[in-house]
């Protein structure tokens, strides 16, 4: 083979690759490594394939897609990483002359062509999931009649991630302008989001009560779209900057101080849009100012300072799980466990594993066996500590880990580490028809 296996478009960058000191600390910080052993299902194998494909010494073949498609891109690696290596451009890069170059399987391409039209839109998520407000309870039953087990494994993980849906909170509106409760210490946009739009429209109401009482003019602008963040991280980087275009103007026109998210994939998207729209003339300037605008909810909550809202009790054990595209690829740890720690009478406790759950956006049903086993293997670390609430900042995580919940039989609860703070502000005391803290429960 001569050349290179990658066009001009979107190209990893060579001076990144070559970055990669192949020390190999990134190994134990790894999941599929951590699962198989297996050099090229590392971060630094996968790097050495970049290389490979990039000198014209491999083609991107069947092999060379499959070790990509089973990294979670989960960048625990940019973490451990002690020369820096920018692995998330690298894989999204790579990702993208894969979209370009490479003919999947027919089941594949009909697979993410079905995720990539419902999941970024809110209306046709709602479609998709209003089915289940009949027929949900019988398809919990036959999960755990094991009946499920005879679909295909891609069908099997969208059946068993189901989430319980309910008519209110699958139409619940999310106000426009919620004014300060306090005096007014900033303005601030909120990425309302696709997933949390839909299944859990109260982190979104959550997020607003407690900035709201923290002094904060809170605007959800109607008609936001899709921040771009599932198709940025599988590669598909021309719709990718569609949506960062279409975010940046929306929260432009709402005249905002930041930008506020309580997803951690969307956070770090939107964070990303500097880099995303780097080579348009017309963009450039604008994506680096809104990305640097743009904070994780608790993030901001942080940086509001001394809070304005008296606290109540909230005797709970509290378990924080790191979201990954929070934790390593925004690199925010602290903010989350501040906001927990705020509360009075909750116990946090640490998890032993940081290791990725197995959610990594879409993953969990394109590669689902793998997902399964991380999941399992996160909820065991997780539920160590009988602990009455795992606390989680971002909605893939929480479905991933409430299905790996059901799947064991474990009555566990799960809530956004605001959504506690917003519980504890409230006296403790849900409005009426609120659900207490840990309202979706494995049972």
């Amino acid at each position: 083979m001569t050349g290179t296996a990658f066009d001009g478009t979107d190209r990893p960058d060579p001076a990144l690759i070559d970055a990669c000191v192949h020390c190999g600390f990134c190994l134990p910080a790894c999941p599929t490594y951590a699962l198989w052993g297996e050099e090229m299902d590392s971060p630094r194998g996968r790097i050495y394939l970049m290389k490979a494909a990039h000198d014209g010494r491999m083609p991107i073949s069947d092999a060379f897609v499959a070790h990509f498609d089973r990294c979670l891109g989960c960048q625990a690696c940019v973490t451990a990483c002690p020369s820096g290596v920018q692995y998330g451009p690298l894989l999204e890069a790579t990702r993208s002359q894969i979209e370009r170059h490479h003919r999947r399987p027919r089941l594949e391409r009909w697979t993410r062509a079905l995720a990539f039209a419902t999941f970024p839109h809110p209306a046709r998520m709602r479609l998709l999931l209003l089915p289940l407000v009949v027929v949900g309870p019988a398809l919990a039953l036959l999960d755990r009649l094991g009946v499920t087990r005879l679909l295909p494994a891609r069908l099997r993980a969208l059946v068993g991630m189901a989430p319980p849906v309910a008519l209110r909170k699958l139409f619940a509106r999310t106000p426009v302008r919620t004014p300060a409760a306090a005096p007014r210490r900033a303005t601030v946009g909120l990425l309302t989001g696709c997933v949390h739009r839909v299944v859990f429209p109260e982190v979104n109401q959550a997020c607003i009560n407690v900035l709201a009482a923290e002094g904060c003019d809170v605007v959800a602008p109607r008609g936001q779209r899709c921040c771009g963040a599932l198709s940025l991280h599988a590669g598909r980087l021309d719709e990718a900057r569609r949506a960062a275009r279409e975010t940046i103007t929306t929260f432009e026109q709402a005249g905002v101080d930041r930008v506020v998210a309580n997803a951690a994939g969307c956070g770090s998207a939107m964070k990303e849009y500097g880099h995303l729209l780097a080579g348009d003339p017309e963009w450039t300037d604008r994506a680096r100012a809104f990305s640097a605008r743009v904070r994780d909810v608790t993030e901001q909550l942080t940086e509001l300072g001394p809070p304005c809202a008296t606290r109540h009790p909230l005797p709970v054990h509290v378990i924080y799980q790191d979201a990954c595209h929070l934790a390593h690829a925004q690199g925010v740890r602290q903010p989350p466990r501040d906001v927990i720690a705020s509360i009075p009478g909750v116990t946090a406790v640490e998890c032993a594993d940081d290791m990725c759950c197995g959610s990594a956006g879409i993953y969990n049903l394109l590669e689902p066996e793998t997902a399964n086993a991380l999941g399992q293997r996160k909820l065991d670390a997780l539920t160590a500590g009988n602990c009455a609430v795992i606390a989680t900042g971002n909605p893939g995580c929480r479905l991933q880990l409430a299905t790996a919940a059901r799947r064991a039989g474990r009555d566990v609860a799960f809530a956004h580490p605001v959504e506690l703070l917003d519980w504890s502000i409230r006296g403790g005391q849900a409005r009426a028809g609120d659900a207490p803290v840990g309202h979706d429960t494995a049972e």
